[in-house]
């Protein structure tokens, strides 16, 4: 069984979209919804996104991650 009811394919949707970093603004427009009730109802959907836009925010800024120590130790004493 694909979904047990038209809601749970409209809840997948949504959740891929915002897993796929697609603007919650945009998911909202495009869900019929307000930013607020998408927030309230897929809040879920949005944790674990700090290391993702992090990530974004150093590519903009032209960051580069620092390099792992090849030798895999420490710099403490």
């Amino acid at each position: 069984m694909l979904a047990k009811t038209p809601y749970d394919l409209r809840y997948a949707a949504v959740s891929t979209w915002l897993n796929a970093g697609v603007p919650p603004t945009l998911v909202a427009a495009w869900a019929g919804h307000g930013v607020d009730v998408l927030f309230k109802i897929y809040a879920k959907c949005l944790d674990g996104e700090e290391v993702r836009m992090r990530g974004r925010i150093e590519e903009a800024l032209g960051w580069k991650p620092a390099e792992p120590d090849p030798g895999g130790g420490s710099d403490c004493g």
